[in-house]
């Protein structure tokens, strides 16, 4: 028999971890875990229709495994483990445990030796919470406005960051604004586990989520995410992302069209609360990046806000248009951090997120542009440049313009069919390929087929490498691109070589330290809910005590490891497009299962 212990600490672990939405009023207990349990698998659980896997390591076979009903202490389910052909990483040997045929909803453990057990959930309604805690988070990254009891319950804090005093640091000086001049930005998200806003990484973020909104906008528009404005009339993830627009466009200087790179101190603040981080801000020097990211994002929320505040939108497309022709007159104005130190100051030693190649900026901002106005000169960059596959990232967003384009071939000329074809075959194929390597690891999930994908936030990889399977399977309706991207949801809950679900406050063992001052700040309480980490990076750029350096396994749960523990809004955009995507996928076919039960 198997004690219910555990079980009530997953009931209770996940209750808590969104629990903001309900005005919790307690910390959650820490849970006791350990790496030497074998068992790696999604911590959260399994829809009753959807595979279930786990991967156990050990050198020799561990013979059987039970799995048990936590309701009745009653064994569901006995099988034998399947021998993988390949190894980790690491070189341990690896064993599968198929429990796919347990369908009935509830509370289950997997066994396979005494003592070596994991609990999981079999459920419809089992990523509700993780869906909306994916998106909730970027609220929590809020500046210049307090977080309400009402909305965030035990992470209530003050307002941090007014951002109305700005300073023109001395390489953003123009005759109009002079260095010193006060200008005002308020709003935008904390842009990582640091309190500066930076244009180029909202960029990708904000692409991403409103493409996401594009692609499922009847879900988004049933879900609330109980923020201030919820109930206006306005999908919530859209009123999220325009908190982020109101900060955006006050980072373009109105007297040319350019883009500031960033807003931020000089260097970064302590592990303290917003209202109490009150170092001087500064406007750091305009570029060709954040300019043409800019453009995109003010074209992509000119379409996306049209049919909901049409003035707005037009503002937004007339914005994207200034920036666009200040991006033409200077095509390479490259933001080099150390350069710039060495002729201003004060210095700037924060994130540089520095990009000296800007072809796929400007192709992103010419997609955007085209789908917004149709114009031929954007079409002719669009049709001119290589169409070859390479997966998002803040550094490389062509692909982003490649998705928005094939999500709206009927704006596309008429002639341009062969072109839409040749796009789409790149897509498919790379996912394809995607697809059969993931067969081919320990893991059975993407990420794990090439150990070169465990970079700085490897996790942002992986949940990329999910929209992408997503809208493989958008293009073909090949279920198995679906499944793949089922595969990543369970490498980023717990079916990974660290042992960990990736997302604070989801699963039996995740972050409790991540480096996030929102949460470092106030280290009685539990991490705010629904961040993606970065998960392992045999970098280890911040020179932590890392248990391993094998890539990935290169982990390590501690506020110091800014390389693999921190957070940021452009990991957890594509992480919230895979889940919310999954979700609404899912929750059609089980709709469509329940009308073809009711015809009968």
């Amino acid at each position: 028999m198997i004690s219910n212990t555990r079980t009530k600490a997953l009931t209770f672990s996940l209750w808590m971890a969104f629990a903001g939405s309900v005005g919790a009023d307690a910390p959650a207990e820490k849970l006791s875990t350990t790496t030497e349990n074998p068992i790696r698998m999604n911590q959260l659980g399994f829809l009753p229709a959807a595979n279930k896997l786990a991967v156990v390591l050990a050198d020799s076979n561990p013979g059987t495994f039970v799995i048990w009903d936590l309701s009745t202490d009653e064994a569901a389910l006995r099988g034998r483990m399947q021998a993988s052909k390949e190894k980790t990483l690491r070189g341990t040997q690896s064993w599968r445990a198929d429990f796919s045929a347990i369908q009935t909803p509830g509370t289950y453990a997997i066994e396979i030796s005494e003592g070596q057990r994991e609990v999981f959930q079999v459920g419809s309604g089992l990523y509700d919470a993780l869906a909306d805690a994916s998106l909730k988070a970027f609220y929590f990254q809020r500046a210049s406005m307090p977080i309400e009891e009402h909305y965030a319950g035990i992470w209530a804090r003050p307002a941090g960051h007014a951002d109305d005093k700005i300073l023109i640091h001395s390489s953003a000086a123009s005759a109009e604004r002079p260095a010193g001049t006060v200008v005002s930005a308020p709003k935008g998200w904390y842009d990582a586990g640091d309190y500066n806003k930076y244009v180029v990484n909202s960029g990708i973020t904000m692409g991403t989520l409103m493409s996401a909104y594009e692609r499922f906008p009847e879900y988004f528009s049933a879900r609330s995410l109980n923020i201030p404005e919820s109930e206006n009339g306005l999908p919530d993830i859209l009123d999220e992302v325009r908190y982020n627009l109101d900060w955006l466009t006050d980072m373009q200087d109105p007297n040319d069209g350019g883009v500031y790179h960033k807003l931020t101190t000089a260097n970064f603040e302590g592990m303290v609360a917003p209202h109490l981080a009150t170092k001087t801000r500064y406007m750091v020097q305009k570029g060709t990046a954040a300019t043409l990211d800019f453009a995109a994002v003010m074209a992509q929320a000119a379409r996306v806000f049209a049919p909901f505040e049409p003035r707005q939108a037009a503002h937004y497309l007339n914005s994207a248009r200034a920036a666009w022709q200040w991006a033409e007159e200077n095509p390479a104005v490259a933001y080099r951090q150390d350069q710039l130190n060495q002729q201003f100051d004060p210095d700037i030693v924060t994130g540089a997120y520095g990009d000296k190649h800007f072809t796929d900026e400007h192709f992103w901002a010419a997609a955007e542009l085209f789908l917004a106005t149709g114009e031929p000169q954007y079409w002719k960059i669009i049709r001119t440049t290589p169409t070859e596959y390479a997966l998002p990232s803040w550094g490389d967003v062509r692909w982003l313009g490649y998705y928005s384009l094939l999500a709206n071939a009927g704006k596309l000329p008429k002639e341009s069919t062969p072109w839409q074809k040749r796009v789409a075959d790149n897509l498919v194929q790379a996912a394809l390929d995607l697809t059969l390597a993931s067969t081919r690891n320990a893991y059975r999930s993407p990420i794990s087929s090439d150990p070169k994908h465990f970079v700085w936030g490897s996790n942002s990889v992986a949940a990329n490498q999910g929209i992408l399977l997503l809208e493989a399977f958008r293009i073909t309706g090949n279920a198995d691109f679906l499944r793949s991207a089922e595969d990543t949801r369970d490498y980023l809950l717990g079916r990974n070589a660290t042992g960990y679900s990736f997302v604070t406050g989801f699963g039996i063992r995740t972050p409790q330290h991540p480096h996030h001052r929102l949460t470092a700040a106030r280290p009685e309480l539990p991490p705010l809910p629904g961040f993606l980490v970065g998960g392992p990076n045999p970098g280890q750029h911040d020179g932590c005590n890392y248990p391993s350096d094998i890539a990935d396994e290169s982990f390590v749960d501690h506020v110091c490891s800014f390389a693999s523990n921190e957070i940021a809004i452009n990991w957890n955009a594509p992480f919230a497009y895979l889940i919310n995507g999954l979700h609404a996928l899912e929750s059609q076919h089980d709709q469509t299962d329940s009308d073809s039960e009711d015809a009968h």
